[in-house]
């Protein structure tokens, strides 16, 4: 069986769990939660990843496989149904282009945290928090007209579902009252049984 090094609280695992059970593959990896940071060395996930960070999937006799895009991109090729990323046509590039946003929502977060919370207050750059907020807005904006709420689930939506979730979980400027269709498509999304299975906790332990 694969194993998945994960974290509870990453939005970058939950995506790449999401993407399993969305691909109907979840039963095929066992999760094991591991806890990292730039200030907290996990020996175990950098003897699978040298950049030290989850997601890693470990493969029984193979190598393992890192970063949750590449990730995902082997888990689809492991199902029979629907390819959860797009193979050829708009269809691909739209659903890559979406996730590319969601990517740059989480990484946006997490620099706004180390501003806000986890770097000593003496140390903390707020002209750099702005930045990194406003990232957050643009791509808002971007979405509410560029989201395509209509087509079959795939890569993108998993990727921006678990961004935008991770992001109101940390408290993090989230979307407002004027982007109706993205809080709509969000809000549908979350009921999804993949979701319901991949609840956020924890903190993260520099």
């Amino acid at each position: 069986m694969m194993k998945l090094l994960y974290q509870t609280h990453s939005p970058y695992a939950r995506k790449v769990l999401v993407f399993a059970h969305e691909a109907g593959i979840a039963d095929q990896m066992e999760v094991l939660h591991h806890e990292t940071s730039p200030l907290r060395r996990n020996e175990v996930v950098f003897a699978q990843n040298p950049l030290g960070k989850v997601p890693a999937l470990v493969r029984p006799g193979q190598t393992s496989i890192f970063d949750s895009d590449v990730i995902c991109a082997y888990l689809d090729t492991l199902h029979d149904g629907r390819k959860l990323i797009p193979t050829d046509g708009e269809a691909r590039w739209q659903a890559l282009r979406v996730q590319a946003v969601a990517q740059g929502l989480a990484d946006a977060g997490v620099a706004i945290r180390w501003e806000t919370t986890r770097r000593p207050e003496a140390l903390r750059y707020g002209i750099l928090c702005e930045g990194y907020t406003q990232k957050l807005t643009t791509s808002y904006d971007w979405l509410e007209g560029e989201l395509d709420t209509a087509s079959p689930t795939h890569v993108g939506h998993i990727a921006l579902a678990t961004a935008l979730s991770w992001i109101a979980f940390r408290e993090l400027p989230v979307f407002g009252n004027d982007h109706p269709r993205l809080a709509a498509w969000f809000g549908e999304f979350e009921k999804r049984a993949s979701m319901r299975a991949t609840p956020l906790s924890g903190d993260t332990y520099d």
